[in-house]
């Protein structure tokens, strides 16, 4: 959880320090605070922690001002695990 949180912190700082305006960064803020609530509640839902990674790249995936951010992001989601196959 630590590394979530760490993770999650780091990529909302960068995203509120970005100047630049794109159509869905409001989609990314908001997921970034539902993965940053789901990193302080405790144990998270695996399949709501990849849906918010899902919208948070799509939201910010052509922003190379923040590949890096959301690789981190990305790296702590998996050490969740895969979500369970229904």
């Amino acid at each position: 959880m630590a590394e979530l949180r760490t993770a999650v912190s780091r990529l909302r700082r960068e995203l509120a320090a970005l100047p630049a305006e794109f159509p869905d960064r409001g989609i990314a803020e908001d997921e970034l605070a539902a993965l940053a609530a789901m990193a302080v509640s405790g144990i998270p839902e695996i399949p709501r922690l990849r849906r918010s990674l899902l919208l948070v790249a799509g939201s910010i995936g052509s922003v190379s001002a923040l590949t890096t951010g959301l690789a981190a992001v990305r790296t702590a989601v998996d050490l969740f695990g895969e979500p369970p196959r229904g």
